[in-house]
């Protein structure tokens, strides 16, 4: 699934950013209300990881979608 997909399916895939992402907070995901820099950044925040590593995660997970 591409990010414009997942973008326009966010309430949908709220649930699977949270069953992936389980340390990130309702509203930080709906803060993030499917812009990919910012959903980056709060894993980023959340999990105390680098930019490069948080879009990895992120790729895998759309590519899994």
């Amino acid at each position: 699934m591409n990010w414009d997909q997942i973008k326009g399916n966010w309430k949908q895939m709220t649930g699977a950013i949270k069953e992936n992402w389980g340390k990130l907070t309702d509203d930080e995901i709906q803060q993030a209300e499917g812009n990919y820099d910012q959903l980056v950044g709060k894993i980023q925040e959340r999990y105390g990881i680098g930019k490069a590593e948080a879009k990895r995660q992120v790729d895998e997970f759309t590519a899994g979608r």
